[in-house]
């Protein structure tokens, strides 16, 4: 497997040119394979249906050469073709490579993502404060569409480098505000590189509840800052985890679970529709881009993928059909976190979730934050709460 630039043989080693035009079968895209236009051998044009070039791959005898633009392992068919195939990979430079080549900047600092032929999806907690980003794009998820995604979630500390056909015959790149890049046409082919103008520090775990949109007049329906420092430790979420979050309410659990698990994935459900569009709002106040549905638990809880973590902060009544379900789907050794207000409905989860070959601890946590009043200080007490966490055994 040999990474090409879209310059062409110009792009390739002569020992490479020499492996290619001996060959007997050449496979790569169409763009690829029109570089070698006197090939005598077969060519084979990748598009679609990887599983069945894989399996073609398999059974051939032939000395065969496969196409790959750039770097093969870098978001790459050589990271796929490698595990099914005896492979030797030679790579070119990246796209990412010659980008930051071409902006002059260095990039062993930078974070590199991609959202080509994927979702957007996830991208604001991923990339929130970091100082320079390069993203792969496609005709989708292009750089007009990541200008405006960046905008909606408040992102303008950044200015925008997009480099189009590299080594290309028209090849061109442009330093742009997230505006320009929003109004301006560009090639399908191309890096963004996002640059910090001014630097922007990420929220601590702990965000302040007068920070959230809440619903009004009757404020309070919000899992207090304190509290939910509380759950999130129990739930133990890690960067990659994939968290629900059952009655999110505000959105405030929610939002900081994907503060954590940044490259992982947050899907949350709630009942109440205003509720639901003051999480929606809260989201981009805070950077952050989860799925949040409408409904009541367990309805709609099929539509998510199996979970590490969940945390319920209400369970509407039906409490035993909900734990079942969460534990079922629970990954093992997955954590469960459940807020319970009565000692009624604390003794009912014990029961369920002990049943259900769980091991359960509880916190009481009974918190007063001070309070001025005239030239002193007294202690208002939040309402006392029990933190249930239920632990999923490993699977035989």
């Amino acid at each position: 497997m040999i990474g090409i630039g879209d310059n062409g043989p110009a792009s390739l080693l002569p020992q490479y040119i020499a492996w290619i035009e001996s060959s007997e079968v050449l496979v790569g895209g169409e763009r690829h394979l029109d570089f070698f236009p006197d090939y005598t051998g077969e060519k084979i044009i990748i598009k679609g249906g990887l599983p069945q070039l894989v399996e073609k791959l398999q059974r051939e005898k032939r000395n065969i050469v496969i196409l790959v633009s750039g770097d093969p392992l870098f978001y790459g068919l050589g990271g796929v073709l490698a595990k099914k195939l005896p492979l030797e990979i030679y790579p070119y430079a990246s796209s990412v490579q010659l980008a930051f080549t071409r902006m002059q900047e260095s990039w062993q600092d930078a974070y590199l993502t991609s959202v080509h032929g994927r979702s957007m999806k996830g991208l604001a907690q991923k990339i929130d404060g970091r100082k320079k980003i390069a993203i792969l794009t496609d005709e989708k998820n292009s750089p007009n569409a990541l200008a405006r995604y960046l905008n909606a979630f408040g992102m303008t500390e950044y200015d925008a480098f997009v480099a189009e056909n590299l080594e290309g015959p028209t090849e061109r790149c442009r330093h742009l505000s997230l505006d320009e890049m929003e109004k301006t046409e560009f090639s399908p082919l191309n890096v963004v590189i996002l640059k910090q103008r001014e630097a922007v520090e990420r929220a601590s775990i702990g965000i302040d509840d007068d920070k959230f949109i809440q619903r009004k007049p009757d404020k309070g329906l919000i899992t207090k800052k304190e509290i939910r420092v509380l759950c999130l430790q129990a739930l133990q979420l890690k960067e990659t985890s994939l968290a629900w979050d059952i009655g999110t309410c505000t959105g405030s659990v929610a939002i900081e679970m994907s503060k954590i698990a940044r490259e992982g994935q947050v899907f949350a459900i709630e009942k109440n529709e205003a509720d639901l569009e003051n999480c929606l709002q809260n989201q981009h106040i805070h950077r952050t881009d989860f799925t949040a549905v409408l409904g009541k638990a367990p309805e709609r809880l099929e539509e998510f993928p199996d979970p590490d973590a969940i945390f319920i902060g209400g369970n509407g009544g039906n409490m035993e059909q909900l734990l079942q379900l969460c534990v079922n789907r629970l990954k093992p050794n997955g954590r469960i976190v459940m807020n319970i207000a009565t000692i009624e409905n604390l003794a009912e989860a014990m029961g369920h979730f002990k049943k259900f070959n769980c091991d359960v601890s509880v916190l009481q946590a009974q918190i007063s934050k001070s309070k001025p009043i005239l030239n002193l200080t007294r202690f208002e007490p939040l309402n006392p709460i029990f933190i249930v966490t239920a632990q999923k055994g490993m699977e035989l």
